[in-house]
Parts: C-alpha cells; sequence; structure tokens
C-alpha cells in the first residue's frame, strides 16, 4: 500500500532533485562534455567497489596464454609443439577410455560391500 507524499515531502524532493542537478553540472563542467548523466553512476560504482573493476582480455592476449598453455602441455606430454587441433591429433586406434578392474579386485570389492552391509545391518 503506497501512501501519496505530502506537501512538505514534495517540497523537500524538488529541493533534492534541484541540488542533484546542480551538482550534475558543476561536474559536467570539471569533468567536460563526456561526463552527462552517465559519469555520476560510473563515479559512485568506482567508489562504491574500490579494486573489483573487472578488465577484459584482447582475442591476441587470449591466444597468447591459449598458446603458452598448449606448449606447457606438449612439454609435459613430451611432444613437440602441437602443430594441429587436438581432436585431428588422435591416433585412429584404440579408444582410451575407462579403466577395467580385473574379475579378482571386483570381487574382493563386492565382498567387502557385502561385509559393511551385513554389519551395518546387524548394528540396527
Amino acid at each position: 500500500m503506497s501512501t501519496t507524499p505530502s506537501i512538505d515531502q514534495l517540497k523537500r524532493a524538488i529541493t533534492i532533485s534541484e541540488q542533484i542537478q546542480k551538482l550534475e553540472s558543476e561536474l559536467a563542467s570539471i569533468l567536460g562534455a563526456s561526463a552527462k548523466v552517465s559519469a555520476p553512476a560510473k563515479v559512485a560504482a568506482a567508489a562504491a567497489k574500490p579494486g573489483r573493476r573487472r578488465r577484459g582480455l584482447s582475442a591476441e592476449g587470449r591466444a597468447r596464454i591459449a598458446a603458452a598453455q598448449k606448449a606447457r602441455w606438449a612439454k609435459v606430454k613430451g611432444a613437440a609443439a602441437p602443430a594441429a587441433p587436438a581432436a585431428a591429433s588422435k591416433p585412429a586406434g584404440k579408444r582410451k577410455g575407462k579403466r577395467n578392474l580385473s574379475p579378482e579386485a571386483r570381487a574382493r570389492i563386492v565382498a567387502a560391500v557385502k561385509r559393511r552391509w551385513a554389519k551395518a545391518k546387524k548394528g540396527k
């Protein structure tokens, strides 16, 4: 439920609005023509979060970082710098996927799980 402002509140609002316009024009005269209505918002935002300005990264910078990372990985893997994309350089043979457990290892794991569940059910 909104209440209508009183005459005194409206007069005070007009006074504050005039003060804001006066300060904006003073700021525009100090900073030049580029400081129109958006300048106070930028100044306020910069003052509210000092040191939190988000910086962009150019495409060239991103490319340099990517190339350096690829070179590091190539060095780790023992290959020369990659000449082609990773998808094109995959061998056509067997795909490296999930590792397989031996039947003995799987049987040991299953037995251990069954023992744990038996112990848990016995404790109830």
